[in-house]
């Protein structure tokens, strides 16, 4: 018995490394996004709209695996910190080893946009929305890089885009109606 356990075990350990190189798919919660964007655009009360935001965007950062999430949370630090190398390094990390994770793409565009790197912003985001149609944070993000590189129409459709589908992201402040006009 111990012949065959031990030769067993070592093959065992052997496979791990090679799958831990691997990140799984991003974790969907479909179902779960729908309606959460289905029920912000229908509420009418700014509390529930920031409370089901944050559901929202609470969602969108959980990632494959814990691997990814520790990339992920610990570039989002070196964010908070103002260490914003030290960030993208990190989402860097992320998005080689998780390329089809959409948050990844999400957070180095807000480093990047916090430099002051607006088409580099620009191409994580477009990459970030190709992954997730429905991030309404991300094309919130692209309106604000839009607006920031000066292009204001173009800010002001991502931004009406991204408030269809959340009402009550923060970024419904920039958007200034013309009188008699709903935002």
């Amino acid at each position: 018995m111990r012949d065959v356990l031990i030769p067993f075990c070592v093959t065992c350990l052997l496979a791990l490394p090679g799958q831990a190189d691997t990140c799984p798919p991003p974790l969907e919660y479909a179902d779960r996004k729908h309606m959460l964007l289905e029920t912000l655009q229908l509420t009418r009360d700014p509390n529930a709209g920031r409370f089901l935001t944050k559901e929202l965007l609470g969602l969108l950062m959980i990632a494959p695996n814990r691997r990814a999430q520790a990339m992920l949370d610990s570039g989002m630090g070196k964010r908070v910190a103002g260490d914003l190398p030290g960030a993208i390094a990190r989402f860097d990390n992320l998005i080689a080893y998780c390329p089809d994770f959409a948050e990844g793409y999400h957070q180095r565009a807000i480093a990047r946009y916090l430099q002051h790197d607006y088409d580099a912003a620009l191409e994580d985001i477009h990459a970030a929305l190709q992954r997730a149609p429905d991030h309404a944070s991300a094309l919130a993000g692209k309106g604000r890089v839009l607006m920031a590189m000066g292009d204001y129409a173009a800010a002001r459709a991502a931004l009406r885009s991204a408030l269809t589908l959340n009402p009550w992201l923060p970024e419904r402040g920039l958007l200034q109606s013309p009188p008699g006009e709903a935002v």
